[in-house]
């Protein structure tokens, strides 16, 4: 065997990893934009979490804003609303789950749905765990709290679904108080 020979095989070896490795990079180069199409956008990125001013929120009323695409529903509850509440046996509840990522794996009652301690702030998303349609709320429906009119889902004063077809309560997104008169969502 000469020595021209013997770096024949090693000249080939090298043509086959340098093919592979530039295949491997046009494979990736051509997959990136698949990949990278699947990242929020910049406008979703920027709105991943808002600062709510409930400055001007009275005492009974709610305010709606979008956060992500979707309603949430700012109420500022009446004592007889947080009383309401507070007077509702659990084991009667469709959905026994807070639905507060804010206080994982607690029940449904009103102190774990509520915003602060004496229940006056109530966030929820304001979209129906039905199918997704916007319930009518100030006192609506059965319950005094939420009525979806599209398939007659009853919410009650803490956004618990009581009667109708909804399978759970009002999600209420990660939120906190950021001072006394500023929520964040997100």
């Amino acid at each position: 065997m000469s020595h021209a020979e013997d770096h024949e095989g090693t000249r080939r070896d090298f043509l086959y990893y340098a093919t592979a490795g530039a295949g491997a990079v046009t494979a990736g180069a051509a997959v990136w934009p698949l990949v990278n199409q699947m990242n929020p956008s910049a406008d979703v990125k920027a709105l991943s979490s808002i600062l709510v001013d409930i400055s001007g929120v009275e005492v009974g009323t709610q305010i709606s804003v979008m956060f992500l695409g979707k309603p949430v529903f700012i109420r500022r509850r009446a004592q007889a609303e947080i009383d309401e509440a507070r007077a509702v046996e659990l084991s009667g509840l469709i959905d026994n789950s807070s639905e507060n990522p804010n206080k994982p794996g607690t029940d449904a009652a009103d102190e774990n749905r509520a915003m602060d301690e004496n229940g006056e702030w109530l966030v929820m998303m304001g979209v129906c765990t039905h199918l997704g349609c916007v319930p009518l709320g100030d006192g609506a429906g059965d319950f005094n709290g939420w009525f979806c009119p599209c398939h007659g889902s009853h919410y009650d004063t803490a956004g618990r679904i009581r009667k109708g077809p909804a399978p759970e309560n009002l999600h209420v997104p990660v939120a906190e108080f950021t001072d006394a008169t500023t929520i964040k969502l997100g």
